[in-house]
């Protein structure tokens, strides 16, 4: 009997040295995420299957069979809403897109990764992820001529031709354009606002701008094409973008319509849109 217990324990002991996961027949995934914090909110998706990830390393809970898998890596950003592996920024006043919609300007940093993986039997798949940024900082500026600045009283912007869905898994934006509103502010004679994009879509980008007056509550409405300001937007999605230009307003502002003039683009410049 001791005889018999003796190679019991002594094939068990083979055993756990043979195995490399809980179950010899499947795989395990651990995921590294250099410099993640705290703050940092991820998560994991795996075939469609998510987890949350709360360090790095982080091992995906579920074992997985062999062969090749998809996965998904993305920080669940403010302003978005998630449905699998798309991500749709919040429209103005909702949660959701439908024709004509407008969404909110400034959502979080959003940022994703995703790849295809394969999965051995008894073996622990080690990756290290670097999720890519997936919107950018418009900052926009124009100087106000000609007419008396201190008279504006509010001036809000409406820029169309823009994104409001990323397909994570492609890594590419969908669906419709969308616009986004901003409201500038004064100084001065400077009017400047801000805004954090997915980046543009379509063939046109229109900037309108509806300006109030502190007399009468007269209002005015500046339309500008900004499609060839705005060409190079989607190259470069870790640096800010700004837009600069001349708003000439008539002498007195008696007149209804106004124009913008000498856009100029700085790719890569100094922009800090804040939320």
């Amino acid at each position: 009997m001791i005889i018999g217990m003796a190679a019991v324990l002594l094939s068990s002991c083979v055993k756990d040295k043979l195995y490399n996961t809980p179950h010899p027949d499947w795989g395990v995934v651990m995921v590294s995420l250099p410099g993640l914090t705290e703050d940092d909110d991820y998560v994991l998706d795996i075939d469609g299957k998510t987890a949350g990830i709360t360090g790095s390393p982080f091992v995906y809970p579920d074992l997985l069979l062999p062969g090749a898998h998809s996965l998904v890596v993305y920080k669940r950003a403010e302003g978005f809403t998630f449905n699998g592996r798309i991500a749709q920024i919040h429209a103005l006043g909702s949660k959701s897109h439908a024709e004509g919609t407008t969404i909110i300007p400034l959502p979080g940093y959003l940022k994703t990764i995703s790849q295809d993986i394969t999965v051995v039997a008894d073996d622990t798949l080690r990756i290290t992820l670097s999720p890519q940024q997936r919107v950018r900082d418009l900052h926009i500026e124009f100087r106000v001529t000609q007419g008396r600045p201190e008279r504006i009283q509010s001036v809000t912007g409406t820029l169309g031709g823009i994104a409001g869905v990323l397909d994570m898994e492609a890594g590419q934006t969908t669906g419709e354009a969308v616009s986004t509103a901003v409201a500038f502010t004064r100084e001065g004679d400077m009017l400047t606002a801000d805004a954090r994009l997915l980046g543009t879509m379509g063939t046109v980008q229109t900037l309108v701008l509806d300006i109030a007056f502190t007399d009468d509550g007269r209002t005015q409405r500046t339309e500008v094409d900004l499609t060839e300001a705005l060409a190079t937007f989607n190259d470069d999605m870790t640096a800010g973008f700004r837009v600069t230009g001349t708003l000439e307003t008539p002498v007195g502002m008696e007149e209804a319509t106004a124009e913008i003039t000498g856009w100029e683009t700085v790719d890569g410049g100094d922009v800090d849109a804040e939320m």
